[in-house]
């Protein structure tokens, strides 16, 4: 079994409140786990309005596998016009590990 994750650093366009950010984040988040079919959250920066974290996790048999769904999701959250990737770190982890 291998376990793959990435986390995004984000600096969101013009955003002016909390309530601002949600309405990026939300559709966001709900487009990488659609489009992925991997595990999606908010998961830092929650008190800063023009900064997210986001990070996507993935379980799957092959590490191939793990690394595709993690390039897309990076592909996919470099392109949304709306938030600037400032940068994105990875792992991977087998359970025999």
């Amino acid at each position: 079994m291998w376990i793959g994750w990435v986390e995004f650093d984000l600096l969101l366009g013009d955003v002016r409140s909390l309530k601002e950010k949600r309405s990026v984040l939300r559709p966001l988040i709900a487009d990488l786990s659609r489009r992925t079919e991997a595990a999606a959250a908010e998961v830092g920066e929650h008190d800063l309005h023009r900064r997210a974290r986001i990070g996507v996790t993935v379980v799957a048999a092959g590490s191939s596998h793990v690394r595709d769904v993690l390039d897309r999701a990076e592909r996919l959250m470099a392109d949304h016009p709306e938030v600037t990737l400032l940068s994105a770190h990875r792992g991977l982890h087998s359970s025999d590990d």
